[in-house]
């Protein structure tokens, strides 16, 4: 036996919709779609955007995704004007013990770490 995946439940802050649009925007399609969840995919990365607004939880909850290149995500991030349009935050790419790392503060505060290894 052995695990297959890690799908973790990402909570969407005050606007489901909006969060929705963010996440599509940074390229992830849509697999399945119920009221309240939306199950999340770019490449072989993978999580459920679950309807829930708690800052609390939210900006204490952290993910990292592997990335080919921090700077070409940095870029398209920045080339696509999210921050302005989502009110997200993007940080300045830097080196850290694991890799290049480019973090992103979502709409509902849930920090992505994107790291380049």
């Amino acid at each position: 036996m052995k695990f297959l995946s890690l799908e973790p439940f990402v909570p969407s802050g005050s606007n489901f919709e909006e969060s929705k649009s963010f996440f599509q925007e940074l390229g992830f399609q849509i697999n399945w779609e119920v009221p309240g969840y939306v199950g999340f995919q770019r490449d072989e990365c993978r999580f459920i955007l679950q309807q829930l607004d708690n800052a609390e939880f939210a900006q204490n909850f952290m993910l990292s995704v592997k990335v080919t290149s921090a700077e070409g995500f940095r870029n398209g991030v920045l080339d696509k004007q999210l921050p302005q349009k989502y009110g997200i935050r993007i940080g300045e790419i830097s080196r850290q013990p694991y890799g290049k790392e480019v973090n992103v503060i979502d709409i509902a505060g849930v920090c992505w770490h994107f790291v380049e290894q």
